[in-house]
């Protein structure tokens, strides 16, 4: 099992910065890629950010240019820095892992809130 813990998120401003970190422990050799996903009130799930071990990384395409993900392997962390935000980007944020991308949803935090005001 694997365990992800999430932290920062919060209220910002639209054209403010926030900063999401995850640490992963547990069997952390079972995880390859880790990414963020995040989730609107009455809308989907979706894929937002994600990095592999060797850092290979995509952006989901609202998101390019203004946020950028990062990983620490030493440190098993994942962070999303998100920087000119739109109040479009608000949603619950989750940290996920997996052995690959297809099973990027094998574990999931527990959620932070992030709301961007107009």
């Amino acid at each position: 099992q694997v365990q992800l813990v999430e932290s920062g998120g919060g209220l910002v401003q639209a054209g403010g910065s926030l900063r999401l970190s995850c640490a992963a422990s547990g069997s952390i050799f079972s995880i390859n890629v880790m990414g963020w996903y995040r989730q609107a009130p009455g809308k989907q799930r979706e894929l937002v950010a994600w990095i592999t071990r060797g850092g290979r990384l995509n952006y989901v395409d609202s998101v390019k240019d203004r946020f950028t993900i990062s990983r620490d392997n030493a440190k098993n962390t994942v962070a999303l820095q998100m920087n000119s935000l739109k109040p479009e980007d608000t949603a619950v944020y989750y940290c996920a892992a997996g052995i690959s991308l297809i099973r990027l949803d094998s574990y999931w935090g527990q959620g932070t809130q992030v709301t961007v005001s107009s």
